[in-house]
């Protein structure tokens, strides 16, 4: 008796255990059973399997250019390794957070590490390449003050310089620090780019 009864309590608790919850995977069966389908796939829009590369064209430095370019590149890569202009660097890995990577575009200083090459269609863009080509002032008043240590982020703020200076052809000391506060320099050159751009702007009034 006590063995049928230690069998009856085992194959209770089997049953127990396994049992499923009224009307889950038995009413799926059920339904099933009688013809049911699976819901029908919810129709929207859709979303392609790749996106395409989209052709810009840009005037860099005078010259006009047309990419096809890939939806993620950034302008700086473009600049960078599609058109050879290595005077733009990446000292903060893309986080917009030192200017080494700034161009003028369409008047202004930009990180081309936050621009999308894909939405810079029709822009026009000027890199320190270009400014040395067209030897403005800044290129010798940079020597001459020795803005440079090991020179990596000295191209970012000739840009912004460059920048300043066709904005405000006499800018203050405290113009020049405003302009120049988003670009970082590890070696520490900063009062030198200040006396750098007052004599550049020197030249451009032709006070020099």
């Amino acid at each position: 008796m006590l063995a049928e009864k230690q069998k009856k309590a085992a194959k209770s608790a089997k049953l127990s255990r396994t049992r499923m919850p009224k009307g889950t995977a038995s009413a799926g069966k059920g339904s099933m059973r009688n013809g049911a389908t699976a819901a029908p796939p919810v129709h929207g829009t859709r979303i392609p399997s790749t996106i395409a590369p989209r052709t810009v064209r840009m005037t860099v430095n005078g010259r006009p250019y047309t990419l096809h370019v890939e939806p993620n590149w950034t302008l700086r890569d473009v600049l960078r390794q599609k058109l050879g202009f290595t005077s733009v660097k990446d000292f903060c890995n893309g986080y917009g957070a030192c200017g080494s990577c700034a161009v003028i575009m369409d008047g202004r200083p930009a990180l081309s590490c936050m621009a999308i090459a894909a939405d810079c269609d029709g822009a026009v863009i000027e890199t320190a390449e270009g400014i040395a080509d067209a030897r403005h002032p800044l290129i010798e008043a940079y020597i001459m003050n020795w803005t440079a240590q090991c020179g990596y982020c000295t191209p970012g703020f000739l840009v912004t310089a460059k920048a300043l200076l066709d904005r405000i052809p006499n800018p203050t000391v405290q113009d020049i620090k405003e302009a120049l506060a988003g670009n970082l320099c590890r070696c520490g050159t900063y009062p030198a780019h200040i006396k750098a751009i007052q004599d550049a702007a020197k030249v451009l009034k032709g006070e020099e």
